[in-house]
């Protein structure tokens, strides 16, 4: 029988049609919750910069889906789907980037600092490669407590020409820790075509993890079921005491970089044609055979979630002035 390593890298199949549906589910509440939350952006009702991974769904699905709920990530300024498929509710996002008390960072985050430690979630972090050494440090204090539990960390194309990512692979495969690296390569670092990334073309990014004798994995990113199988091979190879892993997903990020980007760095064209061919939402769910009207009673229960989620957050509580400083310790 092939190993889970084997099915992920060759493509085969070994996940069950209940458990697809429930990645489409999930996927479909990413998309419904970005889409309303770039709604209420435009509308003036949610401050600061949003930025939305509409595109990216099956990434986030599949990684978090794979991992046990002891075990920890570090997300992006792309937050949203990462905090939901690790287990936080929408209710309690909703209400952060409404800036309420009840937002699951207390409402002193927002979008791009997205927290929940009770659901292994470190933290989103503004900082491109931000989260990366934490996550080694959380990997390296799994390994010396000897706790069965891996690290992962979520980070872009862009992240990888950053210093903070070179030295966290390298000591994260010198200490041989539980951790993995999940490599979200939609080929554009903010608005960068990947024929501008030097010194590696996007498409050879996973040899990063030969520099380092590092292991590398990589699969489909819009196929949430190869970045499950993907993530499980990974997590079985951190948990049996092999060292780190460079999980390689490339994916394709059907919106701008952020909401308002105009993009004039994209063919529109280009961008047209991936949105009919590479959504990972309407792959899948051509694949299960969902029609129209199991996908609009699916469509109309998430839309419901959402809107519920809105509610929560517009009757939440606005944070104490006095209590500005209250979680800054340096």
């Amino acid at each position: 029988m092939a190993t889970v390593e084997e099915r992920a890298e060759s493509g085969g199949r070994g996940v069950s049609e209940a458990m697809l549906r429930g990645f489409f589910r999930e996927m479909l509440l990413i998309r419904r919750f970005e889409e309303k939350v770039e709604d209420r952006f435009r509308a003036g009702e949610l401050p600061g910069f949003l930025h939305v991974a509409i595109g990216q769904e099956a990434t986030a699905t599949g990684v978090c889906a794979a991992l046990a709920r002891e075990d920890v990530i570090a997300s992006t300024h792309r937050a949203h789907g990462h905090a939901i498929a690790k287990g936080t509710p929408v209710e309690r996002i909703m209400a952060e980037l409404y800036g309420k008390v009840e937002g699951c960072s207390k409402g002193y985050g927002g979008s791009m600092h997205l927290y929940d430690v009770e659901v292994g979630n470190l933290g989103a972090n503004a900082v491109v490669g931000g989260g990366l050494p934490g996550i080694v440090g959380a990997a390296l204090a799994f390994k010396m407590r000897g706790e069965k539990r891996v690290a992962v960390a979520f980070f872009g194309d862009g992240a990888t020409n950053t210093g903070t990512f070179h030295e966290s692979m390298n000591l994260a495969q010198l200490w041989t820790v539980p951790a993995i690296f999940v490599l979200e390569n939609n080929g554009w670092a903010e608005s960068t075509p990947a024929s501008q990334q030097l010194p590696l073309p996007v498409e050879e990014l996973g040899k990063r993890a030969a520099a380092y004798g590092m292991k590398l994995i990589e699969a489909d990113g819009q196929d949430v079921e190869a970045v499950y199988l993907a993530t499980l091979a990974a997590r079985e190879h951190a948990l049996a005491g092999k060292g780190p892993v460079l999980l390689h997903l490339r994916t394709h990020r059907l919106t701008g970089h952020f909401v308002g980007d105009p993009q004039v760095y994209r063919d529109k064209d280009e961008l047209k044609e991936e949105r009919e061919t590479k959504d990972p939402i309407r792959l899948l769910g051509a694949r299960l055979e969902i029609g129209e009207d199991e996908f609009s009673t699916i469509d109309g229960e998430l839309t419901a979630e959402v809107e519920a989620a809105v509610e929560f957050a517009k009757a939440g509580t606005d944070p104490k002035p006095e209590d500005a400083l209250k979680y800054v310790y340096a």
